[in-house]
């Protein structure tokens, strides 16, 4: 059936073959996201750092001065 078949047989051959890779490819794609360390899809959103944590790095950092750290703060309290 398969030999001598004429352009049918290869036609049904190539068909074949390429659900056969094609399924193997998808196979290989699902396991890998299924079983993959991708932080983004199992921890939910990203938690940013607290805008005091921020606001006490920069004055550290030397960014901003004393006066503007304390100002900073003051609002960041007063919002809360």
């Amino acid at each position: 059936m398969w030999y001598g078949g004429g352009w049918g047989g290869w036609i049904m051959m190539t068909v074949l073959m390429l659900l056969f890779w094609g399924g193997l490819l998808t196979a290989i794609v699902l396991a890998a996201r299924s079983f993959g360390t991708d932080s983004r899809s199992r921890s939910g959103p990203t938690v940013s750092p607290r805008a005091d944590e921020l606001l006490s790095e920069r004055f550290a950092r030397g960014e901003i001065d004393e006066e503007e750290f304390r100002r900073r703060m003051a609002l960041l309290r007063e919002h809360r």
